[in-house]
């Protein structure tokens, strides 16, 4: 039985256009979601909890620390979702003015800028997210906490308020002073 090939070159450039068009249309979603998820960064979470001592009471939070400049210069970048009781601190190591900005963070955040004794000095609510306009201290400072946009405001903390961890006491942490 003879059969006629004539048609087989069309039915490959069929097939192959398939495969092209699907490759294309999956291609940047998965592609962007490998580059997020390869420039994610997650640091451990601290043994000590971070204590918020406001009005309206004691609340604990799970925090990982930022503190050294790549770190920091990293921060939440990327990062699209987080627990209403976890955040990131950043630890400076020293007293000065800090000016932090939400390039490439997509969820928006509650910034709260800390003396090196534990209380706050300053919250920026409610960040608004992929800004690279600068959110200044407004003072020096020595640490600067970063949480989910509302969670600031819905456990009522506010400048003065106190925050307990032994990173404010001037405590040693891993057999260092900080």
């Amino acid at each position: 039985m003879l059969r006629d090939f004539r048609s087989f070159p069309n039915l490959v450039c069929l097939t192959f256009l398939i495969g092209l068009s699907v490759l294309f249309a999956i291609a940047p979603q998965a592609m962007a979601q490998q580059e997020a998820g390869q420039n994610v960064m997650v640091l451990p979470d601290d043994p000590d909890k971070l204590v918020a001592h406001t009005a309206q009471g004691a609340f604990p939070f799970v925090i990982e620390i930022a503190d050294n400049p790549s770190e920091r210069a990293r921060g939440l970048m990327f990062r699209e979702k987080m627990p209403a009781n976890h955040g990131m601190l950043f630890d400076f190591g020293v007293v000065r003015d800090v000016a932090m900005w939400m390039k490439n963070t997509p969820m928006a955040l509650d910034m709260v800028f800390i003396r090196s004794d534990g209380t706050v000095s300053r919250v920026a609510e409610r960040t608004k997210p992929y800004s690279e306009d600068v959110i200044d201290s407004g003072e020096p400072v020595s640490h600067v906490l970063e949480l989910r946009a509302g969670i600031a405001r819905m456990i009522g903390l506010k400048p003065g308020d106190r925050l307990e961890h032994p990173l404010f006491t001037g405590a040693k942490r891993n057999g260092t002073a900080q």
